[in-house]
């Protein structure tokens, strides 16, 4: 059986190692032991992006803020679900990701991160949100495995309730802060709740039909 094989080595800004994996095509993103990410398994992000970008089919002008680049699924999928005119801002933190992505040997995102439409930053995405007044008509947070499982510190800011308030006054009205999550949290749901969100729960599979089940949080404003 073959073997994952690391093609990328570089360590995050706190000190961790992370890896670019590649089995028979495919490719994975390591922390340490842990897997962040897979091109085998991204159908949670795509229905994150649609759901978060839903409210604004046909919208002139609309401005959305995804944290994390990932693999480029949830980039993609926005972009398709959105008019010509718009802008979407990717916050990437780790510059392996964005070069690695990049590297057309690998044919990840460039073609994504391309598009005319996307902006893709080398910045934490919590430096972009604090300094946004009613910026962003959709803010999708896939930074992290969830608000109980973190791997980065630094992360659970955005999960707390001061910083899901200040993610609100990014927003413009009836905007909509989306979060992907590994499993299920209900002290997540209130505490969304609480921060003047109305909330949305959505489960999905790994892949289309298969592998595990992600929660999906939607906080809209009204």
């Amino acid at each position: 059986m073959k073997k994952w094989t690391v093609v990328e080595r570089t360590l995050t800004p706190d000190g961790q190692a992370i890896s670019l994996d590649e089995h028979d095509g495919s490719y994975a993103i390591r922390v340490g032991s842990a897997q962040l990410m897979s091109t085998r398994q991204h159908a949670s992000e795509e229905k994150l992006a649609a759901l978060a970008c839903a409210h604004l089919e046909g919208k002139r002008g609309a401005r959305v803020l995804i944290g994390g680049l990932g693999f480029g699924f949830t980039l993609r999928a926005s972009l398709s679900a959105l008019a010509s005119d718009a802008t979407v801002v990717v916050a990437e933190i780790l510059p392996a990701v964005i070069e690695w992505n990049r590297n057309p040997v690998y044919k990840l995102a460039g073609d994504a991160m391309a598009d005319q439409r996307a902006t893709v930053l080398q910045q934490d995405v919590w430096d972009v949100i604090r300094v946004e007044r009613m910026g962003f008509d959709s803010i999708i947070l896939d930074v992290d495995n969830g608000p109980a499982a973190l791997t980065t510190g630094g992360n659970e800011r955005l999960y707390e309730e001061p910083g899901l308030k200040l993610a609100r006054g990014a927003l413009r009205p009836a905007g909509c802060l989306a979060f992907w999550s590994a499993a299920a949290d209900p002290e997540f749901e209130r505490r969304l709740a609480r921060a003047g969100f109305t909330v949305e729960v959505h489960l999905s599979r790994a892949r289309p039909n298969s592998g595990s089940r992600h929660t999906l949080f939607l906080g809209r404003l009204k």
